[in-house]
């Protein structure tokens, strides 16, 4: 298959990604986007129970209990997670994400995103929050959180769940936010 072909597909992919709705549109949906996320916030703290400090000491945070990301040349990302503000449930976040470089493959992970400050948050919930290719996410693993490095007032932390994917492009993920 040429090369513009698997691009065309891999635009229409970014398209269809992109149009996705940023709340579960059913009740039952809510519910179980809210389950996975409690449930994948315990696995990481049982990986580093530092993380409960980090966590307590921030503004908020958003999980994102599965990403699934992909690419061949041109890639894409979505998921869709929680914001927590004094560990309550505030409303629902979507992450697009899409990248251009040297990229193969399909993968999915959890990915921890923490606010140090309430500027961070209030950007947003305004729509106009987007994570550059500059900032870096952790691998968690115990002691992970203990060096936690807030870049743009924010650390990223990701879990991998599955997949194999060889990634060295450029990228940056855009999230969007909808209130509970």
């Amino acid at each position: 298959m040429s090369t513009m072909r698997w691009m065309t597909m891999i635009g229409f992919l970014v398209l269809g990604i992109v149009s996705c709705a940023t709340a579960p549109r059913t009740a039952e949906g809510r519910r179980d986007l809210e389950a996975s996320a409690d449930a994948t916030l315990t696995e990481m703290m049982g990986k580093d129970p530092a993380l409960r400090g980090v966590l307590d000491s921030s503004a908020g945070y958003v999980v994102f209990p599965s990403i699934g990301k992909g690419g061949l040349i041109v890639g894409a990302a979505y998921g869709r997670g929680i914001l927590y503000e004094n560990g309550q449930r505030v409303g629902w976040v979507e992450l697009n994400q899409g990248s251009l470089g040297a990229q193969l493959g399909g993968q999915t992970f959890a990915e921890l995103i923490v606010f140090r400050d309430r500027f961070s948050i209030q950007r947003l919930k305004g729509g106009r929050f987007e994570l550059g290719a500059g900032v870096s996410a952790v691998a968690l693993t115990a002691g992970a959180a203990g060096s936690t490095d807030f870049k743009e007032g924010t650390a990223v932390f990701v879990m991998p769940r599955g997949g194999l994917m060889v990634d060295v492009s450029v990228s940056g993920q855009q999230l969007n936010y909808k209130s509970a």
